[in-house]
């Protein structure tokens, strides 16, 4: 980790040392580090709205942008979506400098502004007609591997609900005790979904106390190819065999990810 960005995490603890304000979430030499930050913005109201926001710092930040992910149970799903993205429009501007108590202060002094915009309550609307009308250059596809499901009925709508809300395609795929999830879509849409999932509690633990997902592995992510098939919806679906779920990758034109990737899964 960089000595400047070492020393913003550092400052952010110190800043927001309130109960529940700070914490990290997941910290690695090749992921980066997740951290969340719990605050309070003037809302539509004149009340004040709790903000849950959750940064991914790459590895290569500063010099890339931050992930940003927005969770508020005041606002609409679509509000969030707006949120994130005047965020990162912020972000864009900063240029390569530390930047998370910037973007922080910046959105405690603009969310009235932003939520008062006319085209707020419209964002998920104009999400999907941007996700029609992108280029194929702009579809990623990313496989996850998951180790288990305990709670599988509440794990499977809360993964269908998140793939719904950022509008990603693709599996949810059981085969025997091999779990795959494979999205397709724009890839920082993605990002956001796989911060949701190694932050959100969407499991249970042995003794059933919800948990987060602590066993997920990105198995590979990479650009859609022409080869590829592109999913319409996305699916949950269950295999009876490994022919099976072989023949669901070769369909979508992922043969070779499957050799590659899913193949050294069985065991």
């Amino acid at each position: 980790m960089a000595e400047r960005v070492r020393e913003e995490l550092a400052a952010l603890a110190a800043i927001f040392c309130g109960p529940d304000e700070w914490e990290v979430l997941s910290h690695s030499e090749t992921d980066g580090t997740v951290f969340r930050i719990r605050t309070k913005a003037e809302g539509l109201t004149d009340a004040d709205v709790p903000l849950e926001l959750v940064f991914h710092l790459p590895v290569s930040y500063p010099s890339c942008l931050p992930g940003v992910s927005v969770n508020c149970e005041h606002l609409t799903r679509a509000q969030c979506v707006t949120v994130k993205e005047k965020l990162l429009e912020r972000a864009e501007n900063l240029g390569s400098e530390p930047m998370v108590h910037e973007l922080v202060l910046w959105i405690q002094q603009n969310l009235r502004h932003i939520l008062n915009q006319p085209e707020t309550g419209r964002g998920s609307e104009t999400c999907a007609l941007a996700a029609s009308t992108a280029v194929d250059d702009g579809l990623w596809v990313t496989l996850l591997h998951l180790d288990h499901m305990r709670a599988k009925t509440k794990y499977v709508k809360t993964v269908e609900k998140w793939a719904s809300d950022l509008r990603l395609t693709g599996r949810l795929m059981f085969m025997g005790k091999i779990i795959l999830i494979l999205l397709q879509g724009d890839r920082s849409n993605i990002k956001e979904y796989l911060i949701l999932q190694k932050t959100s509690k969407v499991d249970v633990d042995s003794s059933g106390k919800k948990c987060r997902e602590k066993m997920i592995s990105v198995l590979v992510e990479t650009k859609v190819q022409t080869e590829h098939k592109r999913f319409l919806a996305f699916e949950v679906k269950e295999y009876s065999s490994l022919d099976e779920l072989q023949k669901e990758f070769e369909t979508a034109g992922l043969k070779k990810l499957f050799s590659e990737f899913v193949l050294g899964l069985v065991k």
